[in-house]
């Protein structure tokens, strides 16, 4: 099957290009929402970020860094199939199968969607990194074997991620605040939850520099007073302030990628929980790009 990039209005700072780009950061849109079991629309997510970061500052006082200080090309979003999610993981298979994004220093930030669609690009990653850390900040657990008749499911994205661990492959859960008892179980059993910031910033901390780390950001991680416009909220979640003393840690880390998912733009009309979606793209791609600096 033939698929084609849609173009986009790129991503403060950006510039568009076709193909993945060496020693670059890449920004991709996946709008695919159709496993939403509560509130739809995070197809429009990816457009909505991009629409927003007009407004921002290419300058991050948090990390004293700026955006124009590196190379970030948006390659617009995978072909749209609004309940055909493998056809958009197809096509996201397509254009990097002769891609090593480790050899060729590839770091790519995806934009979503629900959460299913990280799959698609941690399971590339997870091919590609033989002792990639999974850094996963959401406030639910995602790790039914699926949902609804999805195995695929948004609330399965995490289970199906981990059937493609090696011996060298790890998983970190923090925000975690929703789910069944036997998921909470399962976290246990495997030592995956940290259960404070002084723990999960701790462990990161300790990590080798060279480890690679990816992290997957489902934006319900944070309190909904602060992000009201996602699909499924959950009260007791972090602000804004605590994330960046993660991405503070990341930033001297081999933090070699990133999904944003699950802005459900509609559902928040004052736009304010887009604009705080694109400030935290703005922070990841300045974290990640740490290793490009001279």
């Amino acid at each position: 099957m033939s698929y084609q990039l849609q173009p986009v209005k790129p991503f403060i700072g950006a510039v568009s290009e076709k193909t993945l780009q060496e020693k670059s950061l890449n920004i991709i849109g996946f709008c695919y929402d159709g496993s939403t079991s509560f509130r739809p629309g995070t197809r429009f997510g990816p457009d909505a970020i991009r629409d927003l970061s007009i407004g921002l500052e290419d300058y991050s006082p948090y990390l004293d860094d700026e955006l124009t200080q590196y190379h970030i090309v948006d390659l617009g979003n995978l072909d749209f199939y609004p309940s055909r999610r493998q056809l958009s993981h197809e096509h996201f298979e397509q254009l990097t199968q002769d891609r090593n994004l480790q050899t060729e220093q590839i770091k790519l930030l995806t934009l979503g969607g629900e959460h299913s669609i990280s799959y698609t690009p941690v399971k590339k990653y997870l091919a590609d990194f033989e002792n990639l850390l999974v850094l996963h900040l959401d406030a639910h657990t995602d790790l039914r074997d699926g949902y609804l008749g999805d195995e695929h499911s948004h609330a399965s994205v995490i289970k199906r991620i981990t059937d493609h661990f090696q011996p060298g492959h790890q998983l970190i859960q923090y925000g975690i605040r929703s789910g069944p008892k036997e998921e909470f179980q399962w976290m246990k059993d495997k030592k995956t939850l940290r259960k404070s910031l002084k723990e999960l910033c701790n462990d990161l901390a300790v990590q080798a520099n060279s480890r690679p780390i990816y992290l997957t950001l489902d934006l319900d991680f944070f309190d909904p007073c602060f992000v009201p416009g996602t699909g499924t909220p959950e009260a007791g979640g972090e602000n804004f302030l605590n994330f960046m003393e993660i991405v503070k840690i990341l930033q001297y880390k081999n933090f070699v990628g990133a999904d944003v998912v699950e802005l459900c733009p509609q559902l928040d009309p004052s736009q304010s929980s887009t604009c705080f979606a694109a400030k935290v793209c703005r922070e990841l791609l300045l974290a990640m790009g740490q290793a490009y600096r001279a």
